[in-house]
């Protein structure tokens, strides 16, 4: 059991308005990730001398979530010189015989089949109790198959784990290419005419919508169906409606409604929250069946020869236009959009041969960002797979036998 192969103990709540003491970085339960620690979300709290000597974190402590995600865990391994933690976290300490990094696996695994649950109990906010923690059973290869194991694990984490920071980097290598390319801080090269201002209601029409809910969707009508929800959960900012999963409409409940053309950008016309305020899509691809834009959308189809094809997926991201739109939308409850804030917004674009041009530079890096994504997604499930292999030991390490 845990309890027999590690010293338990919970972190303290720390009360900002009565604390007295010395302040440090404290560690808490944002911080604790699968597989590794985030000391970005460390907070600084006051901490007494009975808190820096029972709080403070050794290399090879196991960090567990106690509420929240309840048994997301990670091992320390010194990411800060020194470094405390808080309460909503359980700190073990390993007495010698059995692998940090191996129970942490564990508890990944739990969580993944749902196993943990089983430990927290009938309360309507779920928490793993350090009652309940002490008695969790553990499995107990030897000591040379417990490190075989971790060491294998930790490998295929650290692929993992690298693919993800690649990916963060590529993320934020497109956000300041997309900062200077479509504002023109950056020109490319073979570029230098000046861009000129455009009103975007002189070179716009708009196709009618046909606002169904999803009660009258289904999987198996030819006409497919674009809904606003399904703009704010993209990623991506193209849509190829001839290949990708759709819903799908009756056309009788849409004899009315516009048909998407490739070049077509459907906005969703209500956000909550301000960072969905104008996404919008590019159609790139059309099936002979149709396409039709849904409930809560605004399509609008440019003047080709004033926004090049391609390049209106970025106008969502032009400083100038979502500062408009969100200006407009400002004091309402649900941020809205509409075709007269579209219309009237006024932009400085290059010529449609620049707008092609930064389009490509955009789309590429986007296209190698969703390969590291696909590369990160099944990394993820080798892991998985190993970890349902090892841990069950269903496979096992060769080990070299002891003398």
């Amino acid at each position: 059991m845990i309890g027999i192969e590690f010293e338990v103990q919970l972190g303290k709540r720390v009360d900002a308005a009565v604390a007295r003491g010395v302040p440090k970085t404290c560690i808490n339960n944002r911080g604790v990730r699968w597989g590794r620690i985030d000391v970005a979300e460390a907070a600084t709290e006051l901490l007494s001398k009975a808190d820096l000597r029972d709080l403070r974190l050794r290399y090879g402590d196991v960090l567990v979530c106690e509420g929240g995600e309840i048994g997301r865990s990670s091992v320390w391994r010194d990411e800060l010189p020194e470094a405390y933690y808080l309460n909503t976290l359980h700190r073990l300490r390993t007495k010698g015989r059995y692998q940090p990094d191996l129970i942490a696996a564990f508890f990944e695994r739990w969580a993944a089949t749902g196993e943990l649950q089983a430990l927290v109990g009938k309360s309507s906010l779920a928490h793993l109790t350090k009652e309940n923690l002490l008695r969790v059973p553990l499995p107990m290869p030897s000591p040379e198959e417990q490190k075989r194991i971790a060491e294998a694990l930790r490998a295929a984490d650290e692929l993992v784990q690298s693919l993800e920071r690649l990916i963060a980097k590529k993320r934020d290598l497109k956000q300041g290419m997309m900062q200077e390319l479509l504002t023109g801080r950056t020109r490319l090269p073979g570029f230098e005419a000046d861009w000129r201002d455009v009103l975007l209601g002189d070179h716009v029409t708009y196709l009618k919508t046909v606002p169904l809910p999803r009660e009258q969707l289904d999987q198996v009508s030819p006409l497919r169906y674009l809904h606003y929800g399904d703009i704010h959960t993209r990623t991506s900012v193209r849509l190829d409606a001839a290949a990708e999963p759709m819903p799908r409409a009756a056309g009788r409940l849409a004899v009315n409604a516009g048909r998407l053309a490739a070049g077509d950008v459907v906005f969703a016309d209500a956000s909550e929250d301000p960072a969905g305020v104008g996404k919008s899509v590019e159609v790139a691809n059309v099936p002979p069946e149709g396409v039709v834009p849904g409930l809560h959308t605004i399509a609008a189809r440019f003047d080709k020869q004033v926004l090049a094809d391609g390049f209106k997926a970025y106008l969502q991201f032009i400083p100038a236009f979502r500062q408009s739109l969100l200006r407009l939308a400002a004091g309402t409850k649900v941020l809205a959009t509409t075709r007269a804030y579209v219309s009237s917004i006024r932009l400085r674009l290059p010529d449609p041969a620049e707008q092609r041009a930064i389009a490509g530079v955009l789309f590429d890096i986007a296209g190698e960002i969703a390969a590291l994504e696909r590369r990160l997604e099944s990394a993820r499930a080798v892991k998985m797979g190993m970890m349902q292999e090892l841990l069950t030991g269903r496979t096992r390490l060769p080990v070299e036998a002891s003398a």
